[in-house]
């Protein structure tokens, strides 16, 4: 399972996220995306912890916690949707 984490401030790093979800469980892995074009980091992120048990209480915690200037928003997260083959633009249909 991961813990999506909304509203993240801009400036957030792994080490940032790592030390604030660790009071709660060990941390298997942190990933912040970043924007293609920018570089800038997204605003979100994503948090695997060692187990079930220490994401529920790190969910309950967090939720809602001001961190960083911004009111969290932590959930499960959802599986990612396939959303088409968005490079080649052929995600929809035409009629000729």
């Amino acid at each position: 399972m991961s813990i999506y984490v909304g509203n993240l401030s801009y400036d957030v790093t792994d080490a940032d996220l790592t030390s604030v979800f660790a009071e709660y469980g060990s941390v298997k892995r942190v990933q912040l995306p970043v924007d293609r074009e920018t570089g800038r980091m997204r605003g979100f992120g994503f948090v695997e912890m060692g187990a079930d048990s220490e994401e529920a209480v790190a969910i309950e915690a967090l939720d809602g916690a001001e961190w960083m200037g911004r009111d969290l928003k932590v959930n499960k997260a959802k599986p990612r949707e396939d959303r088409g083959d968005r490079r080649s633009g052929n995600n929809f249909s035409r009629s000729y």
